[in-house]
């Protein structure tokens, strides 16, 4: 994966317009009928996959990073994980503090570069979660190799991006954002969606071992989510170091 240009503040591996898009939405993160609808409807297909693989998040020690308002944060706390959820987009850890007092779900939320972390936690989770996130970075690697530092040996890694060809940029831009509007415009740049391929190298090169890889597709006329083979839009990747 390589490190695509953009507008980064000094030493951190972040894009400031991709965190002024999401600041921007930040007070609507909880409203299923906003922009980020489809967020909440995948986020039981992303739960319960997260589950098959890893087994029962209880008891586990769990980390969101780039959680955003805490939607996955939430529902993996809520099955009785111990959840730290890490985001740069401070207005939306807000949000999802305050929802969380709302939901009386605790999730400890924490605006701190998932470098930084590994730096202080190393080995710490059982599991660690990076959804949605490697495509907004100008670094994508590095975060992988932030995961990988950040989980135990044994422990379970999983991402979800968007995969590099035409047919993503048909469906995920042109479709999702200019045709079903699912997505604000100019939620995504297509140069910067990764091939799985690209993704598991990294992986496999910061110690990780995918194990497993499902596609995400969407049915505009039943309007309905499912997981598939077909992984060559949305996919998610299972990993474990």
């Amino acid at each position: 994966m390589t490190e695509s240009a953009s507008s980064t503040r000094p030493g951190v591996n972040a894009d400031q317009t991709e965190l002024d898009k999401f600041a921007a939405l930040a007070a609507r993160w909880w409203d299923p009928e906003s922009e980020f609808k489809p967020l909440h409807a995948i986020n039981p297909l992303r739960l319960d996959w997260i589950q098959e693989c890893a087994g029962s998040l209880a008891g586990k020690t769990v980390l969101d990073v780039g959680c955003g308002g805490g939607i996955l944060s939430e529902s993996m706390a809520a099955t009785g994980a111990t959840v730290t959820g890490i985001d740069l987009a401070e207005r939306s850890l807000k949000i999802a503090r305050l929802h969380g007092l709302e939901s009386g779900i605790k999730v400890d939320y924490r605006a701190v570069p998932v470098e930084d972390l590994a730096a202080e936690q190393a080995g710490h989770y059982d599991v660690v979660t990076c959804m949605e996130m490697l495509e907004h970075v100008p670094d994508p690697g590095s975060v992988v190799r932030a995961c990988a530092a950040l989980v135990k040996p044994g422990g379970w890694v999983f991402f979800s991006t968007l995969n590099r060809n035409a047919k993503s940029f048909l469906f995920a831009i042109l479709g999702a954002e200019y045709v079903l509007n699912l997505l604000p415009r100019g939620t995504h740049s297509h140069d910067q969606f990764i091939k799985p391929s690209e993704l598991a190298a990294s992986a496999r090169q910061a110690g990780l071992e995918p194990t497993s890889m499902r596609g995400m597709e969407y049915n505009p006329i039943t309007k309905v989510y499912r997981l598939s083979g077909d992984t060559s839009v949305n996919y998610l990747m299972a990993t474990r170091k």
